[in-house]
């Protein structure tokens, strides 16, 4: 393939997906598997090959075994969509495993592709998503390993998060076959999430008037993870209640920033559901206690 001189592509801020509770249903939506990566866009023009991360940083030198691979598919220049990831020996994505492949060992990136924002000089922007993604199968299919496909599922979202849940995967991505790209946060494209539930240390509670009373928690190796809602029958919150105040009096614990915070000494375990996924709680709820 010949090429031009770069024409000056630029990175273009992502379409991103509003989070939901449950999946939309219908023939108009598409669903994918929300992978466990880190979102990316690949700028190619005119042999001149950028990856850059969701926020538009330049990251091409620690994604070059992907920048590698884009210099082969079959256009003199296209935006590609979609997310990095590594998998671990399941086949899963493994958000962990990313990062430090990242740093040590970057032949482990796989790149998959959700969307192509513009081919061989023509904006795809503007026609439909299924329109972008027949451009886009035509490119990537061809591509082996670094570069993939994200396979989707039309209409019968419900059943399709339930067996991703099943799968013990992230959660899913639905999107209106018909959208357009618009960069920012739309409620054309949303996802849903899988909860998971965990046991974390008690380090701290907040009980602040008018707001909902939340215990603050630290993972297994110590490292501060955030807060979870406290939403246990009166009974059980009351004797948890009991137990922090005979606890009180514990010093902040380094890393966190909560002010009106009631630090305790160890003992308290809290078990959560919060969103599968995320490095700290979100959407977390208190489910029980116990104590040491």
């Amino acid at each position: 393939m010949r090429h031009r001189e770069p024409v000056g592509l630029a990175f273009v801020p992502p379409m991103l997906p509003t989070l939901v509770d449950e999946a939309p249903e219908g023939t108009d939506w598409i669903h994918e598997i929300k992978y466990d990566g880190w979102r990316t866009q690949i700028v190619i023009d005119h042999g001149s090959i950028k990856v850059f991360t969701r926020n538009g940083h330049d990251w091409t030198e620690k994604f070059a075994p992907i920048a590698t691979a884009a210099a082969s598919l079959p256009a003199f220049t296209a935006i590609l969509d979609g997310e990095m990831i590594v998998t671990d020996a399941q086949g899963k994505p493994d958000f962990g495993a990313l990062k430090g492949a990242i740093k040590g060992a970057p032949g482990r990136l796989t790149f998959l592709a959700f969307d192509l924002l513009l081919w061989n000089g023509r904006d795809l922007r503007a026609r439909k998503l299924i329109e972008r993604r027949r451009q886009l199968w035509s490119l990537v299919e061809p591509a082996q390993g670094k570069i993939q496909f994200s396979h989707e599922i039309v209409g019968d979202g419900t059943r399709f998060f339930g067996q991703v849940e099943a799968m013990g995967l992230e959660g899913i991505i639905s999107k209106r076959a018909d959208s357009v790209y618009r960069s920012g946060r739309t409620r054309e494209w949303v996802k849903i999430k899988s909860f998971t539930e965990a046991t974390f240390d008690i380090i701290g509670v907040q009980r602040e008037p008018g707001q909902p009373a939340m215990v603050l928690m630290v993972n297994d190796q110590g490292r501060y993870i955030g807060g979870a809602f406290v939403t246990l029958p009166r009974g059980i919150r009351e004797r948890l209640w009991a137990r922090v105040e005979a606890k009180a009096g514990a010093p902040a614990p380094k890393g966190t920033r909560a002010d009106k915070a009631e630090w305790v000494k160890s003992g308290l375990r809290g078990r959560v559901k919060f969103l599968r996924g995320e490095e700290k709680l979100r959407h977390a709820s208190l489910q029980d206690w116990s104590e040491e």
